[in-house]
């Protein structure tokens, strides 16, 4: 991540969904990709070539839970990379919480998990 420049943090900050991705994440701390799939409406091969861009880039990691990938922002990300995407999502919080509550109303009725399919 060290090589992370800002042409690249825009390139990838540019496509609306990788935005939502990153903004979902920056709120959530964490999120399954079903999780991330069903908020955006997209189709899970859509979501996935997204995800691995901004994996590849260093701006998310992503950890392995049985059949499950759980993705989150990298704390290794330059502070100025951090800093842009604080602001971004400062700009839009109301909408972007609004969407993770969602994520969340949808645990509590399912006894707390994901429902992934």
């Amino acid at each position: 991540m060290n090589g992370l420049s800002s042409l690249v943090l825009f390139k990838n900050l540019s496509d609306e969904t990788r935005l939502s991705i990153v903004m979902l994440l920056r709120e959530a701390g964490e999120l399954c990709v079903c999780e991330i799939i069903g908020v955006l409406n997209e189709s899970q091969p859509k979501i996935s070539r997204h995800l691995a861009m901004l994996r590849e880039t260093g701006l998310i990691l992503d950890r392995r839970d049985g059949k499950w990938i759980h993705y989150r922002l990298s704390p290794h990300m330059p502070a100025w990379a951090a800093a842009v995407i604080e602001q971004a999502f400062l700009s839009d919080r109301d909408k972007i919480t609004a969407q993770v509550k969602n994520i969340t109303r949808n645990q509590n009725t399912t006894g707390g998990k994901s429902v992934c399919l």
